[in-house]
């Protein structure tokens, strides 16, 4: 059986193996059957988080911090089954570009498919592209491991299939 995973290599500190089936549960998730005609606001991830650090900090020096009771689990995962066996989701690229720590020079990216033809865009264009991980609750065994969508949906229709690896040069 071939492996489910795809790669990103190239002109990077850190290349990254990276299995796309563990995503179904991350919150970072996008629904594909309405991410694209949704109007979306851009905030800068780290710009939220610190924010919401902030916020968090605040309040416990305000109002003092309540440690968890010995016998709570407030480490909980809430999701809707339903949603996740029939949705078709995708995963943000961008992050993983990032863990990679491309090198300063990196202007393109590669796109290897599993028959081995190649595609190359621009690096601009790769952090803005979307993983296409699951189509209606399956994983996508037949056309992955990952689809590739490029940020403003213009290839919504007909994704790059068959994606094993993102060469960045």
């Amino acid at each position: 059986m071939e492996e489910f995973v795809f790669f990103i290599e190239g002109k990077v500190d850190h290349p990254l193996t990276i299995d796309p089936s563990v995503w179904i549960f991350d919150e970072r998730k996008v629904d594909l059957t309405t991410y694209f005609s949704e109007e979306r606001t851009f905030e800068d991830q780290d710009e939220a988080y610190t924010k919401a650090i902030s916020e968090q900090w605040d309040k416990e020096i305000i109002e003092g911090s309540t440690p968890p009771r010995p016998d709570s689990n407030d480490n909980k995962i809430n999701y809707n089954k339903k949603e996740l066996t029939t949705g078709s989701f995708g995963m943000p690229l961008a992050p993983f570009i990032k863990n990679v720590k491309p090198k300063e020079e990196v202007s393109e990216v590669i796109i290897e498919q599993l028959n081995g033809e190649e595609l190359t865009i621009t690096y601009e264009e790769a952090v803005e592209m979307i993983v296409g991980f699951s189509q209606e609750g399956r994983p996508l065994k037949e056309t992955g491991p990952i689809h590739l969508y490029f940020g403003d949906g213009s290839n919504q229709a007909s994704p790059i299939t068959h994606v094993k690896k993102l060469t960045l040069k």
